[in-house]
Formats: structure tokens, C-alpha cells, sequence
């Protein structure tokens, strides 16, 4: 599978910055897109604003909510010590989660447990899904948590057009064991050799063909 083959499991790409007007400013000045609020994860005291980079992908702007008090919830994927803004994880499209996690860990591979997870739009609609555990971040975020969003709508309807994930493609120290994960989750994602774990998503958008990382 190549990089270009991948892209039909992308849900969305997680874009982490410890503060949303500044995460979302970073990517309107790299894409030529304003991101619009997405909404409030009450559960786990995050926030987000939305990119649409496709018919059912989008780029989800991540940062704590400063409106939620402070405590265990804030340390989904560590924002609150997070430095510099960047594509921190992804999350890949599947239904049957409980049996895909049960596969999985016969081989070795612990995604967690299966969780529920909602928030509200600004417009008032309620968005609602199960996925497996984002806390368990495996070999440090290349790997994906996994959503399926059953009767809810894509949140990729209703975010900003005019960007288009054209690949998706992952650095990794230890490559040969991260490609192995990914093929035991069905995920032949390209995974080189290289000094610290990175994603690179190579977007074509009003600025151009842009890499974020």
C-alpha cells in the first residue's frame, strides 16, 4: 500500500497547540484557511476548530479548554505540557472497534479500551462516537487511534473547503517495528528511518502543496 493508498483511512489528522487561537492562526497562515470552532469535549477538558481536507477528512485543531477547570482530563495527549504546536497523532477510520482492539492485542498491539465520546457544536448539535483509547499514544502517535462515528455526521461536512490531503507519510527512529504495528492494524502506512518520530502530511490548499508536521 502506498502512501497515496492510505489516505482512504484517514478520519482526521490531530494538530496539537497548548492555546486554539494560536494553533488556529498557525494553520491559517500555513494553509490560507480559517478554521471554524468545532466544539467542547466536556469529558476529557479539550477544545477544538476544524479544516476540511476532504469528503470525510479534516484537520482537527486540538488544544485544552480554558474553560474547564484543570486536572487528569487536560492530560489527553499531554497538552498541558505541550511546546511547540504540531501534527501530533491521527485517527483512522474502522467499525467493529471492540473486535478490531481484541485482534489487535492477540497480537501484540494494546489499543485500549473502547470508549464513547460526544460534544456539542456550536450550532447545537451533538456529535457522537466510539474510539479506541487516545490516551494510549503507540510509538508516539504514528500509530492511530481508531474512531467510527456510527449515525452521526462526518464532522468533515461541516468544516472549511478548499484543502485536500494528497499523502500521508511517518519518520520514525525505530521504523521496522512501527511498520509492524501498523501491518498487524491493516495500515501500511510508509514509515522511514529518521531521527524522532514525525508525521508529514503533505496538503495541497490555497498556499500551495504545504507539509505539515
Amino acid at each position: 500500500m502506498t502512501s497515496l493508498a492510505i489516505l482512504s483511512r484517514v478520519d482526521h489528522l490531530v494538530y496539537a497547540t497548548a492555546e486554539l487561537d494560536r494553533g488556529s492562526a498557525e494553520i491559517e497562515a500555513l494553509l490560507g484557511i480559517r478554521a471554524v470552532p468545532g466544539g467542547r469535549h466536556a469529558a476529557w477538558g479539550t477544545c477544538n476548530a476544524l479544516v476540511g481536507l476532504g469528503p470525510r477528512c479534516y484537520l482537527e485543531i486540538l488544544a485544552p479548554d480554558p474553560d474547564h477547570s484543570t486536572g487528569p482530563a487536560w492530560r489527553l495527549f499531554g497538552l498541558e505540557t505541550l511546546g511547540a504546536s504540531r501534527l501530533l497523532t491521527w485517527a483512522a477510520n474502522s467499525t467493529g472497534l471492540e473486535k478490531l482492539r481484541d485482534s489487535a492485542a492477540g497480537e501484540g498491539v494494546a489499543l485500549g479500551d473502547v470508549l464513547s465520546g460526544e460534544r456539542q457544536r456550536p450550532d447545537g448539535g451533538v456529535l457522537r462516537w466510539t474510539l479506541t483509547d487516545p490516551r494510549r499514544v503507540l510509538a508516539d502517535g504514528v500509530v492511530p487511534f481508531f474512531i467510527d462515528w456510527g449515525q452521526s455526521p462526518h464532522p468533515a461536512l461541516f468544516s472549511p473547503k478548499g484543502a485536500t490531503l494528497v499523502s500521508l507519510q511517518a519518520e520514525h527512529p525505530e521504523a521496522a517495528r512501527v511498520r509492524g504495528m501498523l501491518r498487524t492494524l491493516d495500515l501500511e502506512l510508509t514509515v522511514q528511518d529518521g531521527p524522532v518520530p514525525a508525521l508529514l502530511a503533505a496538503i495541497d490548499c490555497p498556499k500551495g502543496r504545504v507539509v505539515l508536521r
